[in-house]
């Protein structure tokens, strides 16, 4: 029997919600499936492969070099475990050593949360201390130089929706302390769309996820400057080992960020005019009240914003679910409770007209 939802008993999933992590993020194109059974089908010697995919993927993302990671999250490990032992094989081996003094890491504590996992879990997996600057609601580049010690290893500055928003120091400031201290500066734009953006702003170290705005398999990058991607290179004899890549998804990946740069993501205005009619059928239903947002993060991002009126979410939400199956759908969505909002990203077409199906009639 082939690979299906039924052989393993699994729910089929309408993915209402975008590029999630508990939904497997993305699908993967014809050239990404054809370049991991390629890696699937023949043998290579893995440091080769690594090496050779990451100045090719350096050469197209301008940059000194690229190493590709497993995950993004393992790129956040490897980049600190990096930038701390700065290419001691000594310290590849002995990460957590109580005589390692030199490995705080800056971090706006904004910036500290969680995201399935915490930043500062991560940070402390590649042997680092997290030094939180500023406040919850806010973070200057005082806040970030007066933590600033001989102890110091590096900064880390995570952009996301899932950080606090407002009053926050912008990247080109922290790249201005950064610089003006001599300290790396990590980036953590593990969904951001722009790979060029970050490094050319001079950040040192840039870490993205394969899975989200590229759409390739489970993998992510750590691209930037020299000495330190050879570093996070090195960690593959340490910490790394736990968190290897293999060959499919290193070739997997790096079609698919050959594919992205060459096709690009999908612009905001196709978005809106792809959630417009999806919109305006959602109005025709009895206690629904539909916009289109931009994400909050200030992505070009757009989604459609469903508010829900005189009754609750709960309710709203099982009279569809009711509707939509007597099967195994499950429709996953955001909620936010606080506003009474539920977000819808992306939606398959044949659960739209389920979903249509329950207007007033």
């Amino acid at each position: 029997m082939s690979v299906s939802y039924d052989k393993f008993n699994l729910k089929e999933v309408i993915n209402a919600s975008g590029r999630m992590t508990i939904l497997g993020v993305s699908k993967v194109s014809e050239s990404v499936l054809a370049a991991q059974r390629f890696g699937g089908e023949h043998f290579f010697e893995m440091s080769d492969l690594s090496e050779k995919t990451g100045a090719y993927l350096a050469n197209l993302l301008a940059v000194e070099d690229v190493q590709i990671v497993s995950c993004a999250s393992a790129g956040i490990v490897q980049a600190v475990a990096a930038v701390i032992g700065k290419g001691s094989l000594t310290h590849v081996y002995h990460p957590y050593s109580t005589t390692i003094k030199k490995k705080e890491i800056i971090l706006p504590k904004g910036h500290n949360v969680d995201y399935g996992t915490s930043v500062e879990l991560m940070i402390q997996q590649g042997g680092g201390q997290v030094i939180e600057a500023g406040y919850a609601n806010m973070c200057s580049t005082e806040h970030l130089e007066s933590c600033i010690t001989e102890n110091t290893a590096a900064i880390l500055y995570v952009k996301s929706h899932h950080t606090v928003q407002k009053s926050m120091l912008s990247v080109e400031e922290a790249v201005a302390v950064a610089q003006k201290h001599e300290i790396p500066l990590i980036v953590d734009a593990a969904a951001e769309e722009d790979l060029f953006k970050y490094t050319k702003l001079g950040a040192d170290l840039v870490i993205y996820s394969g899975a989200k705005a590229i759409e390739g398999p489970s993998a992510g990058m750590v691209i930037g400057k020299n000495p330190y991607i050879p570093w996070v290179r090195l960690q593959s004899k340490g910490i790394g080992r736990s968190m290897k890549i293999g060959k499919e998804n290193i070739l997997g990946f790096t079609q698919a960020v050959t594919d992205y740069l060459e096709h690009g993501s999908e612009s905001g205005e196709s978005m809106k005019h792809r959630l417009q009619p999806f919109v305006e059928e959602l109005n025709h239903i009895d206690h629904l009240s539909a916009t289109i947002v931009q994400d909050p993060a200030g992505r070009e991002i757009y989604r459609a914003s469903v508010k829900i009126s005189d009754r609750s979410a709960h309710s709203v939400i099982q009279a569809l679910k009711e509707k939509i199956q007597q099967s195994i759908h499950e429709i996953i969505k955001r909620i936010m409770v606080s506003l009474n909002l539920t977000y819808v990203r992306s939606i398959k077409k044949k659960c739209k007209k389920s979903l249509f199906a329950c207007k007033k009639s």
